[in-house]
């Protein structure tokens, strides 16, 4: 039995493994990701020594913030690859820069051993992470939607937000797991290191299992026909603005409430104003994380039922509503109502986040689909996701208010809201396959016949 594609047939066998194939590196990248966060107060004490803990935690998220700066440059880079040489070849390379970045993460010397090269080691090793995770969303996403049968694309699509999320739990299993086993000399000393060396195994699991496919049969087929293109990045700018428009407005608050689950929640949790333990604060965040991943799937069968345009309208619209009240909830310590209001706002963003993810890939014609939607997304992340975690710790440090670190999420969600009401057009059931060489080719072909 095998279901039909834009590309070609696809057997249920293999959509699994593609989904696979898609999911692995997509839970390495944001484990050793969002380890980061999870461990930036530990990284603020070795890297960024201050008398000020609040100024240690806001250096070393500034460097977290680094890495999604960089992230339109791994966009620009892997989207060429993707759309020059193969969406395989693209997600391989970011899946191989982001376990040897993070693997010299676990290695570094701390600034007691030889200062300021420290920090500085610190924020390069950042930056190549930040220039890997710029083309392994989009490569996911291509490479995972690409290949999906029409009324299914979101519905498989969600493989790529539901196990970022499920590395980003990974990440908190292993936090606590050292919390509990180390006490904090030996977590300063070396416990830190541990989820960073991870990124070996994982890393070299994810490249076993992508080697092991072939490419999506629209590049393929692509390829055969000479209709790649040459100048990606350039052809993209001139013929895609409006899709890349729409992609950073749909990245905007998927970006931002993404990391507001991630980064924010334990360390509000765990800051002096909130005073709950690093475990509480990180079991916490464990099982939003989780009820994150569990409503991906039906966020993409709502997106896949009623259209991407009321899908993602309606999860914005959602964020503005229950941002602010979400993080006066947070910022309260109690564990019930946390939950409850964190599970709300996941539900909205995971709206936003599944069905950004097929946009990515619908709005776009195949010849530049990886560098356009990875020139949208990552400029996103970059301008609004980069500094958002600084923004939050800022604003609830210098505002007098319970509710003050949900503002910037709640206003990119309005301009989520407003870009996307008067742009977005519907995509869903878009051919994913057609582009113009081929068309034209097909068309001589048929003017010749007659």
């Amino acid at each position: 039995m095998s279901k039909t594609t834009d590309g070609g047939h696809t057997s249920i066998t293999n959509q699994r493994q593609i989904s696979v194939a898609a999911a692995c590196g997509s839970f390495m990248e944001w484990f050793d990701f969002a380890t980061y966060g999870f461990f930036a107060a530990t990284i603020g004490q070795l890297f960024f020594p201050n008398d000020n803990p609040a100024t240690e935690l806001l250096l070393s998220l500034s460097a977290f913030g680094i890495a999604l700066v960089m992230r339109p440059l791994g966009g620009v880079v892997f989207g060429i690859v993707g759309d020059r040489m193969g969406r395989r070849a693209s997600l391989t390379g970011s899946v191989v820069l982001m376990a040897v970045s993070t693997t010299l993460i676990a290695l570094l010397p701390t600034y007691a051993s030889i200062g300021i090269f420290a920090p500085i080691a610190l924020v390069v090793l950042r930056m190549l992470q930040g220039t890997s995770v710029g083309g392994e969303w989009a490569g996911a996403a291509t490479f995972l939607v690409e290949q999906a049968p029409r009324n299914r694309r979101a519905m498989l699509g969600s493989v790529v937000p539901a196990t970022a999320a499920v590395g980003g739990l990974g990440g908190v299993v292993v936090a606590l797991t050292l919390t509990n086993v180390l006490v904090q000399g030996q977590m300063l000393d070396w416990g830190w290191r541990v989820p960073f060396l991870l990124a070996t195994p994982l890393g070299l699991a994810a490249l076993y299992i992508r080697l092991r496919l072939e490419d999506t049969p629209i590049f393929t087929e692509m390829k055969a026909d000479g209709a790649i293109a040459q100048a990606p990045t350039r052809e993209a700018l001139r013929r895609n603005k409006r899709a890349i428009a729409l992609c950073f407005f749909a990245t905007a608050s998927a970006t931002v409430g993404y990391y507001y689950l991630v980064t924010s929640t334990p360390n509000v949790l765990m800051s002096e104003e909130v005073g709950m333990s690093r475990m509480a604060a990180l079991s916490v965040t464990g099982v939003i994380l989780a009820i994150y991943t569990a409503v991906c799937p039906l966020a993409g069968l709502i997106s896949d039922r009623i259209g991407r345009r009321p899908t993602i309208l309606l999860g914005a619209a959602g964020l503005i509503v229950v941002s602010i009240p979400a993080f006066q909830l947070l910022s309260s310590g109690n564990v019930v109502m946390v939950v409850l209001a964190m599970a709300v706002f996941a539900l909205f963003e995971a709206m936003v986040n599944v069905t950004m993810v097929v946009l990515l890939i619908e709005l776009f014609p195949a010849r530049t689909r990886m560098t356009g939607c990875s020139l949208g997304f990552n400029l996103a992340g970059a301008l609004l996701g980069g500094p958002a975690a600084v923004i939050v710790a800022a604003s609830v440090s210098a505002i007098e208010f319970s509710g003050a670190g949900g503002i910037y999420t709640a206003a990119v969600a309005a301009m989520t809201l407003v870009g996307l009401y008067f742009l977005l057009p519907e995509t869903r059931g878009r051919d994913l396959s057609g582009h113009e060489e081929i068309a034209q080719k097909k068309e001589l072909l048929v003017s010749l016949s007659d």
